[in-house]
């Protein structure tokens, strides 16, 4: 097919770009302030260096437009916070004493102050600290960061659109601040906080910004009337403004659905929508609609959340129509590249056929720009391009790598009865309790403690070369001795061995599976600091041989009390890796469950009479529209029965799941059939507790009394306080006692010191119930 030039010439941006630099610079330098290594002025200096090699290299790579605003030190959704005004009471005498280290206590909490709540961003694998609001609510102005990054972007000769999250979806995304009646809706707030946003324009028009940008991805979500009308109000108030720069409204992660009229009819000046995956369905709603006369319309057709490289011809043919349908067309990402690594070509450890087939921010960027000249200039300007790409998908497609007909036919031959237990809950806690012998409030952790610069020395030791598998495996043996004497010390009931051998609960296992890829460099934000690897999964998956045992059973050979075997279930797997796009999910997550059905198998002939299975993605991984949302959770907690559906009844199966919205998926909860959940509830103040309570949730659970993202070391009457409140959802005899997650990002005096706390929490409450 040939593509005639457009009328104008398409432009190429993108939405946002990842902030780490390229060996993780602003983890660095951000960890150096919280330790006193660096100054502010230091920490400011290195954010500002990779803002201005971030818009260099876009630049170079043919990029148009450079997006500002995103280069948060923490969290964008917490800078949003910053700039309204929205500050937490119980931060506010720090944020005045020091706008920097206030910043950081409302991210991390303080000993005397605990943190915003922490939970996911939409459905990706990226962390929000959750705006505080309530009836007296007071916003104000303070446009200084979005500025400054303006200003600093301008003086290197680009041409910047500053990106804001919008008013709908902070307002949204926001929840009733502490002690203020949970039925409180934020959005109730809009009409006092449009003008603080107007001030913002008003002031990124006078610095200079074009255009800005306002986010709007809750908008994908079901939104009832009320909630539209709401956006149509916004955004003709926002759009009716004089003093204010060009509008550029964004959604993404989906489709606008019945929002797309509201936005296409307000007074704004051009929308960003998303065009690939579940957002695929934006184009025949565009035509339906329309198009989009008299605005400009930015496409994203390149995907930003997955690493396989576009399909050029595709998304130039979706151009072209969407050039049918609107007077200007600009290309884009689908999202911010802030979801995926940095650089593919730094990968030079991945089979080079598979490398191919992989495009991260900087190939993306590439896609972007390539389509971009296609569309400005007819498809004979890129010809040799799309005849490369052409080759690179049917090699994908072909390839041995991608296909095995055994595990296929395994997965074919899944019964229901294989996702199903022997014997029903009530026969299995019988068995258990006779089994493993537990007190009432019975204590554990999640399973991983911390990573000391030690265990990865270690394994950075052996991956040069300079020690072998025999001094790593006794390194290891070391640190798992360590943990399990401190675990015994404490008097916690049910151990772990610490994870010392793991590099990260999904890489881990990926390494040691077939159809997996890992990369070397590519790290991607899960929160704050904290940076993963996500494998790809690119192919078929199996499990060669076993990947836990020997470590779990040496673990248990150092203990009388017992030890859980640890696994990341398949949900997880899939949501915290970027996986195949070119089958279903739920066949990858079935194929996952099978080799994860294996090491089950293989603890448990071992004696391991615990087995915990982790899923803290199922929520995550929720569909953004309900109407999608019972096919997504049919497979998924099929996959999660799969894996443990074989053991006998006296083996107990624990998961865990952290930071979400457990209210939405109670009922899939109960339907992993598992023994014990354990669960985030220290920051929502025991929520989850509650939310079992209503639905009637008949197993055991272990609802988290210490919030191991925050530095602060919770004492023993804040940890029972939490405890008691458990405790009046959740009946004694079914409650577990708990951190919120694992340790690992924690240090050994904190751990120590918190886990100390608990049991001695748990020990005082256990008292009370038995006298």
């Amino acid at each position: 097919m040939t593509t005639k030039p457009a009328a104008a010439a398409a432009r190429a941006t993108v939405y946002g770009w990842p902030r780490q630099g390229p060996d993780r610079e602003l983890k660095k330098a951000v960890e150096g302030y919280w330790k006193g290594r660096i100054d502010a002025d230091g920490l400011r200096r290195t954010s500002a260096a990779l803002r201005r090699d971030s818009w260099r290299q876009l630049a170079d790579d043919g990029v148009h437009e450079v997006p500002t605003g995103g280069f948060s030190l923490y969290d964008h959704v917490l800078d949003t916070t910053v700039m309204v005004g929205a500050i937490p009471t119980r931060h506010r005498a720090a944020v005045d004493a020091d706008a920097l280290d206030g910043y950081f206590a409302m991210a991390r909490g303080t000993q005397g102050a605990a943190p915003l709540e922490m939970t996911k961003w939409f459905d990706t694998n990226y962390h929000y600290l959750v705006p505080e609001l309530g009836p007296d609510s007071v916003f104000t102005a303070d446009s200084r960061q979005q500025v400054a990054e303006l200003e600093q972007a301008r003086a290197l000769g680009h041409t910047p659109r500053p990106v804001l999250v919008g008013p709908l979806t902070y307002l949204l995304l926001a929840k009733p601040a502490p002690g203020v009646h949970p039925g409180f809706e934020p959005l109730t707030l809009l009409d006092r906080l449009l003008p603080v946003y107007a001030r913002v324009l008003a002031d990124l028009r006078a610095a200079g910004a074009p255009w800005v940008q306002l986010d709007e991805p809750a908008l994908v979500q079901d939104r009832t009337p009320a909630e539209l009308n709401a956006a149509a109000r916004a955004y003709r108030e926002l759009g009716g403004a004089t003093d204010r720069p060009k509008l550029l409204v964004a959604s993404y992660f989906g489709r606008l659905g019945e929002a797309l009229p509201v936005l296409a009819k307000a007074p704004v000046d051009g929308l960003a929508l998303d065009f690939t995956g579940a957002g695929a369905g934006n184009l025949a709603d565009l035509a339906s609609a329309g198009g989009l006369p008299g605005k400009r319309l930015v496409a994203g057709v390149v995907d930003g959340r997955n690493v396989w490289i576009n399909d050029l011809g595709a998304s130039l043919a979706t151009l072209g129509t969407l050039l049918g349908l609107c007077d200007r067309v600009d290309v884009s990402a689908s999202c911010s590249l802030l979801h995926v690594p940095l650089d593919a070509a730094a990968e030079h450890d991945i089979d080079p056929q598979a490398a191919r087939w992989l495009a991260f921010a900087r190939q993306k960027t590439r896609e972007v720009v390539l389509l971009a000249r296609g569309l400005a200039q007819g498809t004979d300007a890129i010809a040799a391009e799309l005849a490369a790409n052409r080759a690179d998908l049917a090699s994908r497609a072909g390839s041995a790598l991608t296909r095995d007909p055994a595990v296929r036919a395994r997965a074919a031959a899944v019964t229901e009865a294989d996702a199903r237990r022997s014997e029903p809950y009530a026969r299995r806690t019988a068995a258990q309790r006779a089994r493993l012998g537990l007190p009432l409030l019975p204590t554990t952790t999640i399973g991983s403690f911390p990573q000391t610069g030690e265990l990865r020395t270690a394994r950075a030791d052996l991956r040069r070369g300079r020690i072998d598998e025999d001094a790593y495996e006794e390194r290891i043996r070391d640190e798992i001795r360590e943990v399990v004497s401190f675990q015994e010390r404490a008097g916690l009931d049910v151990l772990v061995h610490g994870e010392p051998e793991r590099n990260d609960m999904v890489q881990y296992f990926a390494e040691r599976l077939t159809g997996c890829l890992a990369t070397r460099h590519g790290w991607v934000q899960s929160y704050g600091t904290r940076y993963v690897r996500p494998p790809v999964l690119a192919g078929d998956v199996s499990r060669p041989e076993p990947m836990t045992v020997g470590w779990t059973t040496y673990a248990q050979s150092l203990t009388d009390r017992p030890v859980k075997g640890m696994l990341t279930g398949p949900v997880t797997m899939l949501a915290w890796s970027f996986v195949r796009d070119d089958q279903p999910l739920g066949e990858t997550a079935r194929q996952v469950a099978l080799a994860l059905r294996d090491e089950v198998g293989d603890l448990e002939a071992a004696g391991t009479a615990v087995i915990q299975v982790d899923e803290p993605a199922l929520r995550e991984t929720l569909p953004l529209r309900a109407a999608d949302r019972a096919a997504y959770l049919a497979w998924a907690t099929e996959a999660f029965r799969l894996t443990t559906g074989a053991v006998l009844p006296r083996t107990q199966i624990h998961t865990h799941m952290c930071y979400a919205e457990f209210g939405d998926i109670v009922q899939a909860i109960d339907d992993l059939d598992a023994d014990v959940i354990s669960l985030e509830a220290a920051r929502s103040h025991m929520r989850v507790a509650r939310e079992l309570a209503a639905h009637g949730y008949p197993r055991e659970a272990g609802p988290g009394v210490y919030d191991i993202h925050s530095p602060r070391v919770p004492d023993v009457a804040e940890a029972a306080a939490l405890l008691r409140r458990g405790l009046g959802a959740i009946p004694a005899e079914r409650l577990w006692v708990n951190p919120d997650c694992g340790l690992k990002t924690r240090g050994w005096a904190e751990a120590r010191a918190s886990l100390e706390n608990l049991v001695a929490a748990a020990r005082e409450v256990r008292a009370d119930l038995t006298s």
